[in-house]
């Protein structure tokens, strides 16, 4: 199996392997109720980044960033948070750092659901300060593996949830032996479809997860890492061929 992650590489190995891509997976530090780690944000998206860089060519995973911005997480420990502020301007400074490397492709693949705002404000921003780079974000792999799969794969809730049936499912088929499905256990809220009522995550759940976690199956996971990381691998294959750019027609 190849090498992947920069931290495992010096400057002789690194200006060697030649890299033009890079995928930086971002997570956070916080509760997901009793049954999955404090890191499961950064395991997830981390895991992800690892596997598709190991089937694409002239790719690198930087370092993954293990926190983000979970002040609405702070209820439960052990919450260690970045301000809005700081994560986007830490997200800025790490692809400019990039791009000062000669790594002008890069895929953010994003862990946690605090993080999508400063993402994009950041990224926007890079994009603006880059124009002939390519730069990319899967903000919501949840929301993308359940749009991907068949519509019954989950039981409940389309298997949403902070550390629910699905976030726990795919933590069963990275780091199982970090879950305890003993403590699994959720509550799923009465949200609108279509306004966002602002919370604080103790609004929606008595516990530091919602959804349906007791559901989770290993199974289901693998089925979420498998056409998670096959539509990125395609997706960076097809950015390749057609320069980064939205086609014309």
């Amino acid at each position: 199996m190849k090498s992947v992650k920069l931290e495992e590489y010096n400057e002789v190995t690194f200006q060697k392997a030649g890299f033009d891509k890079a995928l930086l997976a971002i997570g956070s530090c916080e509760s997901h109720g009793g049954h999955l780690p404090f890191g499961t944000d950064t395991f997830v998206s981390y895991d992800i980044a690892t596997e598709v860089a190991q089937r694409l060519e002239n790719t690198v995973v930087v370092p993954p960033m293990w926190y983000g911005m979970s002040m609405h997480y702070r209820h439960k420990p052990m919450c260690i948070t970045l301000t809005n502020d700081t994560l986007t301007r830490v997200i800025k400074e790490v692809i400019q750092s990039l791009v000062y490397w000669g790594i002008r492709k890069v895929l953010v693949i994003n862990g946690h659901d605090g993080n999508i705002p400063c993402i994009e404000a950041a990224t926007r921003d890079m994009k603006l300060e880059f124009p002939d780079m390519g730069l990319a974000v899967l903000d919501a792999w949840w929301m993308t593996a359940g749009s991907l799969l068949p519509a019954d794969t989950f039981e409940v809730w389309e298997g949403l949830g902070h550390g629910g049936e699905g976030e726990t499912s795919i933590a069963l088929a990275i780091m199982p032996h970090l879950v305890d499905m003993n403590q699994a256990k959720g509550m799923i809220p009465d949200m609108d479809p279509h306004v966002n009522l602002m919370w604080n995550f103790q609004e929606l759940t008595d516990y530091g997860a919602s959804g349906a976690p007791e559901k989770a199956t290993e199974e289901k996971g693998q089925k979420m890492k498998k056409v998670l990381v096959d539509y990125l691998v395609d997706f960076v294959q097809r950015m390749d061929q057609q320069g980064w750019r939205y086609e014309k027609r």
